[in-house]
């Protein structure tokens, strides 16, 4: 992948979007700013490409950085992860495991659509 380039304007615009700072409140620390780079970059991906969503996968590596930037197969983590612990089980011999809060503007958890039939 290409080199990316992100102006003050560009960072500072996506980090007020995603209720980071108030506007005009600059960015306040690195980690964070990696994280609004993250999302920048995925806002340009999904731009660029016009496919349906990918199938789910498996993660070829996950590796977590001091100052809370995660990378997954090399790329960074799009979305923004809580400051709250994670729940980490390495497993030399078969698939490991990383659990982390991921924060959202909403949540929706939809029931399953049933096959009973109405009473009438």
């Amino acid at each position: 992948m290409p080199l990316q380039q992100f102006t003050d304007a560009e960072l500072q615009a996506k980090a007020e979007e995603l209720g980071l700072v108030k506007p005009g409140e600059p960015i306040p620390t690195a980690a964070m700013q990696s994280r609004v780079k993250a999302a920048v970059v995925e806002d340009r991906r999904a731009t660029t490409r016009q496919e349906k969503p990918a199938d789910a996968r498996l993660a070829k590596s996950i590796v977590v950085q001091p100052g809370g930037v995660i990378l997954i197969d090399g790329e960074p983590m799009p979305w923004l992860v809580a400051k709250q612990p994670m729940d980490i089980g390495l497993n030399p011999d078969g698939i490991s495991t990383v659990r982390l809060t991921l924060l959202a503007e909403s949540v929706q958890v939809l029931k399953p659509k049933t096959d009973s039939p109405e009473s009438e």
